[in-house]
């Protein structure tokens, strides 16, 4: 880890519901960062933790190791596997697990107590700490992590995320239609991890999802350093979005597959 400032592993990629080849969204961001007393450690964030993606993350790390989860958005192929997630810090065999902070949307903490079907309090609150996402610009610190929440379009309550470690910058577009909230936290960013859940050709409704084109000229219009298309429903082939991406933008894209990491 160490020669790497930053590193996301897909850990999840599958737009809507979980694919055959992934389970629905979640990435794990990792780097270095002091302990607090003199040494240094592997910190790890998770942006999103969708449907089927907990399965998934113990290939690539401990899920107990985690630091902090950022939730984009309260749809379930972003956060349902917090379910899973609170059975396994709160019945543990080594007994329950620190709280770590979740950070999502207003109204997580409910509505993550509604998932489970449990008392609105504490609900999941014993586990996870609940904060809100700044509609302020204030930016979350966690270990070397520098995490910037910006409200974008969609049905619900929705958030890119924009984190930054030894100054890299990775930005996750949540789900979005093209705004320009999105080309302004994506500004300058080395990848921008992008949904592209929609195709140019058909008749799409707006302030919902991206296309491929969409992905490509946001890419564009912030200067990223390179682009990775994410969220493709297992219904569609996810070369089509490449291939708009890469008619709308010169700089590289690369499609997210689950157990892909990059160093940003």
């Amino acid at each position: 880890m160490s020669h790497h400032p930053m590193r996301l592993t897909v850990v999840g990629c599958s737009g809507s519901y979980p694919g055959p080849e992934s389970p629905a969204s979640c990435y794990l961001i990792e780097a270095e960062g002091d302990t607090g007393s003199g040494g240094t450690r592997t910190w790890r964030i998770l942006l999103d933790l969708g449907n089927g993606a907990l399965g998934r993350l113990q290939r690539h790390a401990d899920p107990l190791a985690v630091d902090a989860v950022f939730i984009s958005h309260l749809h379930a192929d972003h956060c349902l596997d917090l379910c899973g997630y609170y059975v396994m810090r709160k019945y543990h065999p080594t007994g329950p697990q620190p709280r770590i902070p979740v950070w999502g949307p207003a109204g997580t903490a409910e509505r993550m107590a509604r998932a489970y079907d449990l008392p609105h309090e504490p609900g999941m609150g014993e586990e996870f700490d609940f904060r809100e996402h700044s509609e302020s610009g204030v930016v979350v610190e966690v270990g070397p992590f520098r995490v910037e929440a910006r409200r974008v379009v969609h049905p619900v309550d929705a958030f890119a995320l924009r984190v930054t470690a030894h100054d890299r910058v990775l930005v996750y577009s949540g789900d979005t239609g093209p705004c320009a909230a999105l080309d302004e936290v994506a500004a300058g960013a080395d990848l921008l991890l992008a949904e592209a859940s929609f195709q140019s050709a058909t008749d799409n409704p707006p302030d919902l999802h991206l296309t491929g084109a969409d992905c490509g000229r946001t890419a564009a219009a912030a200067g990223v350093g390179r682009l990775v298309l994410t969220h493709v429903p297992p219904w569609y082939d996810p070369e089509v979005a490449r291939a708009e991406a890469i008619a709308e933008w010169d700089g590289p894209v690369e499609l997210a597959r689950a157990g892909a990491t990059y160093d940003v």
